[in-house]
Protein backbone atom coordinates (compact mmCIF):
# COMPACT_ATOMS: atom_id res chain seq x y z
CA UNK A 1 0.00 0.00 0.00
CA UNK A 2 1.54 3.35 -1.01
CA UNK A 3 2.06 6.19 1.47
CA UNK A 4 2.30 3.81 4.42
CA UNK A 5 4.54 4.32 7.44
CA UNK A 6 6.57 1.14 7.91
CA UNK A 7 9.30 2.09 10.39
CA UNK A 8 9.69 3.90 13.69
CA UNK A 9 12.14 6.33 12.15
CA UNK A 10 9.55 7.36 9.53
CA UNK A 11 6.91 7.73 12.21
CA UNK A 12 9.10 9.82 14.47
CA UNK A 13 10.16 12.04 11.57
CA UNK A 14 6.50 12.63 10.71
CA UNK A 15 5.46 13.68 14.22
CA UNK A 16 8.62 15.38 15.43
CA UNK A 17 9.82 15.98 18.97
CA UNK A 18 7.84 14.61 21.90
CA UNK A 19 6.18 17.22 24.09
CA UNK A 20 8.20 17.24 27.31
CA UNK A 21 5.15 17.48 29.56
CA UNK A 22 3.70 14.32 28.02
CA UNK A 23 6.70 12.42 29.41
CA UNK A 24 6.86 14.17 32.77
CA UNK A 25 3.24 13.30 33.59
CA UNK A 26 3.91 9.54 33.52
CA UNK A 27 4.24 7.78 36.88
CA UNK A 28 4.84 4.19 37.95
CA UNK A 29 2.41 4.44 40.86
CA UNK A 30 -0.88 6.07 41.83
CA UNK A 31 0.13 9.51 43.08
CA UNK A 32 -2.55 11.45 45.03
CA UNK A 33 -3.59 13.44 41.96
CA UNK A 34 -4.20 10.29 39.93
CA UNK A 35 -5.97 8.64 42.86
CA UNK A 36 -8.44 11.52 42.88
CA UNK A 37 -9.30 10.94 39.21
CA UNK A 38 -9.89 7.21 39.70
CA UNK A 39 -12.04 7.83 42.78
CA UNK A 40 -14.23 10.23 40.77
CA UNK A 41 -14.62 7.98 37.74
CA UNK A 42 -17.78 5.89 37.17
CA UNK A 43 -16.60 4.44 33.85
CA UNK A 44 -13.53 2.80 32.35
CA UNK A 45 -12.63 0.90 29.19
CA UNK A 46 -10.62 -2.26 29.87
CA UNK A 47 -8.26 -3.38 27.10
CA UNK A 48 -6.81 -6.90 27.05
CA UNK A 49 -5.07 -9.19 24.61
CA UNK A 50 -4.97 -12.93 24.07
CA UNK A 51 -4.17 -15.56 21.45
CA UNK A 52 -7.33 -14.67 19.53
CA UNK A 53 -6.48 -10.97 19.46
CA UNK A 54 -7.39 -7.77 21.26
CA UNK A 55 -10.50 -6.80 23.19
CA UNK A 56 -11.81 -3.59 24.75
CA UNK A 57 -14.68 -3.82 27.22
CA UNK A 58 -16.74 -1.08 28.95
CA UNK A 59 -16.86 -1.17 32.75
CA UNK A 60 -18.97 1.08 34.93
CA UNK A 61 -20.53 1.55 38.34
CA UNK A 62 -20.66 4.27 40.98
CA UNK A 63 -17.73 6.72 41.18
CA UNK A 64 -14.68 4.97 42.55
CA UNK A 65 -15.95 1.53 41.48
CA UNK A 66 -12.34 0.64 40.69
CA UNK A 67 -10.93 0.41 44.20
CA UNK A 68 -7.42 1.55 45.08
CA UNK A 69 -5.77 -1.03 47.34
CA UNK A 70 -2.42 0.78 47.47
CA UNK A 71 -0.34 3.03 45.24
CA UNK A 72 0.43 0.19 42.83
CA UNK A 73 -2.71 -1.95 42.96
CA UNK A 74 -6.25 -1.52 41.58
CA UNK A 75 -9.23 -3.79 42.19
CA UNK A 76 -11.90 -4.05 39.47
CA UNK A 77 -15.03 -6.09 40.31
CA UNK A 78 -16.39 -8.08 37.39
CA UNK A 79 -20.11 -7.35 37.61
CA UNK A 80 -22.92 -9.34 36.09
CA UNK A 81 -22.95 -9.47 32.28
CA UNK A 82 -23.53 -11.77 29.34
CA UNK A 83 -20.89 -14.35 30.33
CA UNK A 84 -18.85 -13.96 27.14
CA UNK A 85 -15.92 -13.20 29.52
CA UNK A 86 -13.72 -12.08 26.61
CA UNK A 87 -11.57 -9.88 28.87
CA UNK A 88 -11.18 -12.55 31.54
CA UNK A 89 -10.26 -15.22 28.99
CA UNK A 90 -7.53 -12.92 27.72
CA UNK A 91 -6.20 -12.13 31.21
CA UNK A 92 -5.88 -15.83 32.04
CA UNK A 93 -3.67 -16.22 28.95
CA UNK A 94 -1.92 -12.83 28.91
CA UNK A 95 -1.87 -10.58 32.01
CA UNK A 96 -1.27 -7.35 30.08
CA UNK A 97 -4.11 -4.85 30.55
CA UNK A 98 -4.86 -1.18 30.03
CA UNK A 99 -7.58 1.04 31.49
CA UNK A 100 -8.96 4.34 30.21
CA UNK A 101 -10.95 6.21 32.87
CA UNK A 102 -13.62 8.79 31.96
CA UNK A 103 -15.21 11.32 34.33
CA UNK A 104 -18.48 12.97 33.25
CA UNK A 105 -18.00 16.65 32.52
CA UNK A 106 -14.19 16.45 32.78
CA UNK A 107 -11.98 16.73 29.70
CA UNK A 108 -8.92 14.92 30.99
CA UNK A 109 -8.91 11.14 30.95
CA UNK A 110 -6.60 8.77 32.84
CA UNK A 111 -4.64 5.91 31.30
CA UNK A 112 -3.32 2.98 33.31
CA UNK A 113 -1.18 0.14 31.99
CA UNK A 114 -0.30 -2.92 34.01
CA UNK A 115 -0.66 -6.63 34.61
CA UNK A 116 -3.68 -8.42 36.01
CA UNK A 117 -4.79 -11.60 37.72
CA UNK A 118 -8.32 -12.80 38.49
CA UNK A 119 -9.17 -13.33 42.16
CA UNK A 120 -12.10 -15.28 43.62
CA UNK A 121 -11.00 -14.85 47.26
CA UNK A 122 -14.28 -14.97 49.22
CA UNK A 123 -13.56 -12.02 51.51
CA UNK A 124 -12.54 -9.82 48.60
CA UNK A 125 -15.66 -10.73 46.62
CA UNK A 126 -17.90 -10.03 49.60
CA UNK A 127 -16.29 -6.61 50.11
CA UNK A 128 -17.63 -5.62 46.68
CA UNK A 129 -21.18 -6.90 47.24
CA UNK A 130 -24.08 -4.66 46.24
CA UNK A 131 -27.55 -5.51 47.58
CA UNK A 132 -26.03 -8.70 48.94
CA UNK A 133 -24.74 -9.74 45.52
CA UNK A 134 -20.95 -10.05 45.19
CA UNK A 135 -19.21 -10.11 41.81
CA UNK A 136 -18.09 -13.49 40.50
CA UNK A 137 -14.49 -12.32 40.40
CA UNK A 138 -12.25 -9.31 40.96
CA UNK A 139 -9.52 -8.28 38.53
CA UNK A 140 -6.42 -7.34 40.54
CA UNK A 141 -4.26 -4.97 38.51
CA UNK A 142 -0.63 -4.20 39.29
CA UNK A 143 0.06 -0.70 37.97
CA UNK A 144 3.12 -0.25 35.76
CA UNK A 145 2.45 3.16 34.20
CA UNK A 146 -0.23 5.79 34.77
CA UNK A 147 -0.71 9.20 33.17
CA UNK A 148 -3.46 11.64 32.29
CA UNK A 149 -4.48 12.40 28.71
CA UNK A 150 -5.21 16.01 27.77
CA UNK A 151 -8.75 17.10 26.93
CA UNK A 152 -8.38 17.53 23.15
CA UNK A 153 -10.27 14.32 22.23
CA UNK A 154 -13.16 15.18 24.55
CA UNK A 155 -13.25 18.78 23.31
CA UNK A 156 -13.20 17.76 19.65
CA UNK A 157 -15.92 15.17 20.14
CA UNK A 158 -18.03 17.40 22.44
CA UNK A 159 -18.70 14.20 24.34
CA UNK A 160 -20.20 15.92 27.39
CA UNK A 161 -22.27 18.46 25.43
CA UNK A 162 -25.97 17.57 25.91
CA UNK A 163 -26.82 19.41 22.70
CA UNK A 164 -24.82 16.80 20.79
CA UNK A 165 -26.50 13.77 22.35
CA UNK A 166 -27.80 11.37 19.69
CA UNK A 167 -31.52 10.46 19.90
CA UNK A 168 -31.73 6.73 20.70
CA UNK A 169 -34.42 6.16 18.08
CA UNK A 170 -32.12 7.43 15.34
CA UNK A 171 -29.93 4.32 15.53
CA UNK A 172 -30.66 0.57 15.39
CA UNK A 173 -31.79 -0.87 18.74
CA UNK A 174 -30.31 -3.97 20.35
CA UNK A 175 -33.36 -5.97 19.27
CA UNK A 176 -33.14 -4.71 15.70
CA UNK A 177 -29.45 -5.59 15.48
CA UNK A 178 -30.02 -9.11 16.81
CA UNK A 179 -32.95 -9.64 14.46
CA UNK A 180 -30.91 -8.53 11.46
CA UNK A 181 -27.96 -10.77 12.35
CA UNK A 182 -30.06 -13.86 13.10
CA UNK A 183 -32.72 -13.63 10.40
CA UNK A 184 -35.24 -12.81 13.11
CA UNK A 185 -34.41 -15.87 15.21
CA UNK A 186 -33.48 -13.58 18.13
CA UNK A 187 -34.13 -10.00 19.15
CA UNK A 188 -36.96 -8.00 17.67
CA UNK A 189 -39.59 -5.74 19.19
CA UNK A 190 -40.32 -8.00 22.16
CA UNK A 191 -36.62 -8.08 23.04
CA UNK A 192 -36.41 -4.28 23.02
CA UNK A 193 -39.56 -3.95 25.10
CA UNK A 194 -38.27 -6.27 27.81
CA UNK A 195 -34.67 -5.01 27.79
CA UNK A 196 -34.90 -1.94 30.10
CA UNK A 197 -36.52 -3.89 32.94
CA UNK A 198 -34.22 -6.87 32.42
CA UNK A 199 -31.17 -4.63 32.63
CA UNK A 200 -32.50 -2.79 35.69
CA UNK A 201 -33.14 -6.00 37.62
CA UNK A 202 -29.85 -7.68 36.66
CA UNK A 203 -27.34 -4.89 37.26
CA UNK A 204 -25.76 -6.85 40.10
Amino acid sequence: MPHTITSLSELEALYGEVNKASLLKEADRLVPEYRALIEASPFAALATRGPEGLDCSPRGDGPGFVRIRDDRTLLLPDRRGNNRIDSLRNIVQDPSVALLFLIPGIGETLRVNGRAVISVEPGLLESFAVDGKPPKSVVVITVETVFFQCARAILRSELWNPARHVPRESLPSAGQILAALTNNEAGGEAYDKALPERQRTTLY
